[in-house]
């Protein structure tokens, strides 16, 4: 890998003697990883389960890394990697850099919180934030590339989460909209990448062409707007993938400077992780660990958080012609699911929009004239009179909740028959309920919905999620 003679300079003057080591780990082959998905299994519980697993990542609890090439399912040459697992089809992992695992792993994210990731897409650390969630509170996710956004849509629902608030909008819209409404917001900024120039060395074009300086001053903007969404007491974290001062520690300084309400919470350095240039930053370097680099800084808003300081309450409520509240119960909107769904999901109150029923977060605020992509969970939509489940609603569900499964084991070869879209059938396959809507499963999680006739299945997963 040709590094820019500049680029090598500035390395030299911030590493000093460590510089020939970075130098080197960069010719080294890149590490791979995967982070459980929490909302659905435990940790531990798929560890057993995968054996390619190499080893935890110290900085994230749910973080593994992959042994490439080793125990994957016997089914075919499309499983030949992780990401053609049943499992990932599953939700029960995401495929994700190491080092950029940190900052979900950094931001303290409870139950009940609102929090934000302004800079979301692909969706990697949407995923990590929704999942700590547990399925109380709001995850709003944002990327002010619409394209970009949709893909955060598909990894929050194939992940289950349904208590989602998916944007793609400027970071200056948001804030109009959502003043002082968040706890957490995460602000994963886009940087000059000199942290990635290993996994992407096509990187390296773009720094010559533009820089670390061009990225402070876009950094800078978010920032600044990040600063208004966040509530009194809340906390921002802040990370990048570079290594430049300037967008880093720098960027730091000049938003305590600006923003004297603001206090920088320090971060213990920890398996493996350095302490950055400001005290209580940190930094992870690919000759240090296993992973790419990265930067972390965590700021707290100073003040009271109490209801009057509360823009989420203060949001306009719905966008025009958009229903107010949330409406009849979900058995009630939907009888002919109701006797096979259990009880907690039948009283569980339905907002429908034109043709499709959602499940929203309570209270949830939305402003008129910004991109939603979606609201809450899509549970599907009206069509010609009958109603079509939705490929979210079905990996939102499990066993448990739906009395009409099929349930095939990962290295049955149906499996990857469904994924690929094809009818597929289900003799000696335990199934319950009447012919109809069935939701397929592998090993007990759910992959997507099915049209039962006889011991045919009539494959009804996502076109757009479908293996080629």
């Amino acid at each position: 890998m040709e590094l820019p003679r500049e680029y090598q300079l500035r390395m030299q003057r911030l590493l000093g003697e460590e510089f020939p080591a970075y130098r080197d780990s960069l010719a080294k082959e890149r590490v791979r990883s995967l982070r459980v998905n929490t909302a659905k299994i435990a940790p531990a519980e798929l560890a057993q389960q995968l054996p390619f697993l190499d080893g935890p990542v110290p900085w994230c609890p749910e973080g593994y890394y992959i042994q490439e090439n080793k125990g994957l399912p016997e089914n075919g040459p499309e499983a030949a990697s992780p990401s053609r697992h049943p499992y990932y089809a599953a939700g029960l992992y995401y495929l994700q850099e190491a080092s950029a695992m940190a900052p979900g792993a950094f931001l303290p994210v409870e139950p009940g919180d609102r929090v934000l990731d302004l800079c979301g897409a692909p969706g990697g650390k949407s995923t990590q934030l929704g999942a700590r969630l547990a399925g109380s509170g709001v995850l709003a996710a944002n990327d002010l590339s619409a394209s970009r956004a949709q893909a955060m849509v598909k990894n929050l629902e194939r992940f289950g989460l349904g208590n989602i608030l998916v944007t793609a909008e400027s970071p200056e819209r948001l804030a109009e909209a959502y003043p002082e409404a968040f706890h957490k917001i995460l602000v994963d900024a886009p940087c000059s990448g000199e942290g990635m120039f290993r996994r992407e060395p096509s990187g390296i074009r773009d720094w010559e062409q533009r820089g670390p300086s061009y990225y402070q001053g876009v950094q800078r903007q978010i920032l600044e707007q990040a600063v208004k969404m966040l509530r009194p007491g809340g906390l921002l974290l802040y990370s990048t993938c570079t290594f430049a001062p300037e967008e880093d520690e720098e960027n730091v300084r000049w938003l305590l400077d600006r923003f004297p309400d603001f206090s920088l919470e320090p971060l213990e350095p920890a398996g493996g992780i350095s302490a950055g240039a400001l005290p209580g930053t940190l930094r992870i370097w690919p000759h240090r660990t296993r992973g790419e680099g990265h930067f972390l800084a965590l700021l707290q808003k100073q003040g009271e958080s109490g209801a009057s300081a509360d823009g989420w309450a203060r949001a306009e409520a719905v966008p025009a012609g958009a229903p107010a509240g949330r409406g009849r119960p979900l058995a009630a909107a939907l009888p002919e699911f109701s006797g096979l769904l259990a009880e907690p999901w039948q009283n569980l109150p339905v907002t429908e929009e034109r043709d499709s029923l959602y499940l929203l977060p309570e209270g949830l605020p939305r402003k008129a004239g910004l991109r939603y992509l979606r609201t809450g969970l899509l549970l599907g939509s009206r069509k010609k009179g009958r109603f079509e489940p939705s490929q979210a609603w079905a990996m939102a569900l499990g066993k448990e909740a739906y009395a009409a499964w099929v349930d095939y084991p990962s290295a049955d070869g149906r499996v990857l028959r469904y994924l690929k879209g094809e009818t597929v059938t289900c003799e000696g396959v335990p199934a319950a309920g009447p012919d109809g809507w069935v939701l397929v499963c592998t090993d007990g999680f759910p992959l997507g919905w099915a049209k039962r006739s006889g011991t045919s299945l009539k494959n009804k997963y996502n076109p757009g999620w479908r293996w080629q």
